[in-house]
């Protein structure tokens, strides 16, 4: 083993030792930024697998940091259909690294062009997606785009690694977040309902008819349930895992 390949192995260890550490996906964001940094792309998404009637991208996508005009446009224009890298990630199993001239090739005319323009002015025009599963067997997806020289084969494997650990964690954290949502009581997600609509603690007291006392208890007692630092992010959590509207 030459001592490039030593320090890249040293390389994908290191991050795979925090991706284990990881406990919210704000953690697994932060880190796809660093991974997309260091790999030379300009943006990553994490998504599940479309089925087969999907009409948008943005409702299969777990986290991103893809500009939100790019992603706006892609669903307005319902590229989603006749995606040939979906129909790939669908049938297939092995990483793809794709070039947005050859993907458009593969689309109607149309949709081809709009697709190679779209792309191309947001200066991701290249990279490459990497199939995922996780333990129950669900299965997604994770990308790294942008316009650098195609991936080598040697970091298509360390990038393929690191996305398998990836889409796994991620899969863990929701199952804690939902082992933690499944102990909150109906008047604790009462309180979190009536927070996230604006309303104070002396507010939700008088529609619940409670003291203040006893709401700042069900908000304090719900905020530690979903290990959140606050009740703004208790809320943002609630919201996330559908719990609340």
């Amino acid at each position: 083993m030459t001592n490039q390949d030593m320090a890249a192995a040293a390389r994908v260890e290191g991050l795979i030792a925090d991706v284990k550490g990881f406990k919210t996906q704000f953690d697994v964001f932060r880190f796809m930024k660093r991974v997309t940094e260091v790999y030379g792309a300009r943006a990553f998404m994490v998504l599940n697998m479309p089925g087969s009637t999907a009409q948008d991208l943005s409702s299969s996508s777990i986290i991103t940091n893809w500009p939100a005009d790019l992603l706006t446009e892609f669903d307005q224009v319902s590229l989603l259909a006749g995606s040939p890298v979906l129909a790939h990630l669908r049938r297939s199993s092995i990483p793809l690294r794709f070039d947005i001239d050859d993907v458009a090739l593969q689309r109607d005319p149309k949709s081809g062009e709009i697709s190679k323009t779209l792309f191309t002015r947001f200066r991701m025009n290249r990279g490459a997606y990497f199939p995922v599963h996780d333990a129950a067997g669900s299965r997604g997806a994770i990308s790294f785009i942008g316009d650098r020289e195609p991936y080598d084969t040697r970091e298509m494997m360390e990038l393929a690694y690191l996305a398998a650990h990836i889409f796994n964690r991620l899969a863990e954290i929701r199952e804690m977040d939902s082992r933690g949502s499944d102990m909150l009581t109906e008047r604790e997600l009462d309180c979190l309902n009536w927070t996230a609509a604006g309303k104070t603690s002396v507010e939700i007291a008088e529609i619940l008819t409670l003291s203040e006392h006893t709401i700042n208890h069900y908000l304090n007692r719900a905020t530690k349930k979903l290990d959140a630092v606050n009740r703004t992010q208790a809320v943002a959590k609630a919201l996330r895992l559908g719990l609340i509207k």
